[in-house]
């Protein structure tokens, strides 16, 4: 495929190795205006925003994923394939099932449970267990812990719905899983099978424990900076 592609709007070089990938296009501006030096809007298709600036004098890029796992997994693979990009570092918001784990403490996923058949499309002959990066992996905890943020590192569901008659978030939590999201297994397939580097990173939204706790949209998009400044790190 040539660039630009259907979905991607940058030119060859626009995008740095590392790109942080949150779910949402105002949260991608919000980190690219606060914590980027100079940054360029090198796409906007759709009104996914991306920018490339640099961090440190380091160059890094921010584009969001939008939502669910067809999303992120269009997104990133074209990133991977087509953009020369290593390393994309998802930093976006999850549902807590863990009691210990309250808004605003951050889970770190190791391997992304999924109720999704993104995997199918590999015809493998079993059940694929999407795991992140351990280089990123390792890299995040060590941030992490310097930054005094409480957090667990460990697995996540990431579900295909977020209204979910089922209503089996719980049934996930008694296999030792600490929250929801809806995009890091689709990431963490792309990398595996693209021989690239794939971490998930999540800020505590809601909780199915302590609801009372629940973040606002507003909160959301513009609060969750700590998770934001350790991906930068690591980037």
């Amino acid at each position: 495929m040539a660039i630009p592609t259907p979905h991607i709007s940058a030119k060859a070089g626009d995008f740095a190795e590392t790109v942080l990938m949150p779910g949402d296009p105002l949260r991608s501006k919000f980190i690219a205006e606060t914590f980027l030096e100079n940054p360029v809007l090198v796409n906007n298709v759709r009104g996914v925003q991306g920018y490339t600036g640099t961090y440190k004098g380091k160059k890094v890029s921010v584009m969001a994923s939008g939502m669910g796992q067809p999303a992120i997994g269009i997104y990133s693979y074209e990133l991977f394939s087509f953009y020369d990009v290593k390393n994309i570092i998802r930093i976006g918001s999850c549902g807590s099932f863990d009691p210990e784990l309250h808004v605003r403490d951050i889970i770190i996923a190791q391997g992304a449970c999924t109720n999704g058949n993104y995997a199918m499309q590999y015809n493998l002959p079993g059940t694929f267990c999407p795991i992140a990066s351990y280089e990123l992996l390792e890299k995040a905890v060590a941030e992490t812990r310097k930054s005094g943020v409480k957090f667990k590192v460990g697995n996540i569901f990431s579900s295909d719905t977020f209204y979910d008659d089922a209503e089996s978030g719980m049934e996930w939590a008694k296999m030792g899983v600490l929250g929801v999201e809806m995009e890091s297994a689709a990431l963490y397939c792309n990398a595996a099978r693209l021989g690239k580097n794939g971490l998930c990173i999540c800020t505590i939204s809601d909780s199915f424990i302590y609801p009372e706790e629940n973040a606002t949209a507003e909160e959301r998009q513009n609060s969750f900076t700590k998770m934001m400044e350790i991906a930068l790190e690591i980037a």
